[in-house]
């Protein structure tokens, strides 16, 4: 029987740390990109959105050349392990802008080793670029993890959101 891979325990301080890289996607990472849809797939055990139709090579790098979409991703050994996308949404009241994460997932055998917490770091610093306020992100209310996550790097609010069907 093959030996399972131990994945390293870290922080942020620890040299494991290096064994991890968060990297921003650009233009030409769609197979990054797709990886990290499998990722998604995998950590929301969501198959049906992440991977039943994936869009077209063309799609993709078009959305990755978007200046308002970010992607991140974590790699270990090359592979893609984690990620988050999001969207600075420009707003009319100020000249401000904010960001808003729309996913971020990381696989089971990675997590709990601050790879969220990285990835959200990293998105402070492009936020910060970019002249953004705030970073927001909705958490299901079951999700305990990140529930506890984003309560230790920022101030929860409790509101109500609504999907709005398009054909109705």
């Amino acid at each position: 029987m093959a030996e399972k891979e131990q994945i390293p325990q870290f922080s942020e301080y620890s040299p494991a740390f290096k064994a991890y890289e968060i990297r921003q996607l650009g233009r030409s990472d769609v197979h990054l990109l797709k990886d990290l849809l499998k990722v998604f797939s995998e950590a929301f055990d969501d198959f049906s959105t992440y991977q039943s139709a994936v869009p077209a090579d063309t799609y993709l790098e078009s959305m990755l050349g978007k200046s308002h979409v970010i992607a991140l991703i974590a790699l270990y050994r090359d592979n893609v392990v984690g990620g988050l996308t999001a969207y600075q949404l420009d707003k009319f009241e100020q000249d401000r802008r904010e960001i808003y994460i729309y996913d971020l997932g990381v696989l089971e055998a990675h997590r709990l080793k601050g790879i969220a917490r990285s990835l959200i770091q990293e998105l402070k610093r492009i936020a910060k670029d970019r002249a953004a306020y705030v970073i927001f992100v909705q958490a299901d209310s079951g999700d305990t993890a990140p529930i506890r996550l984003y309560e230790s790097l920022g101030k929860r609010e409790d509101v109500h959101n609504f999907d709005i069907p398009v054909d109705s």
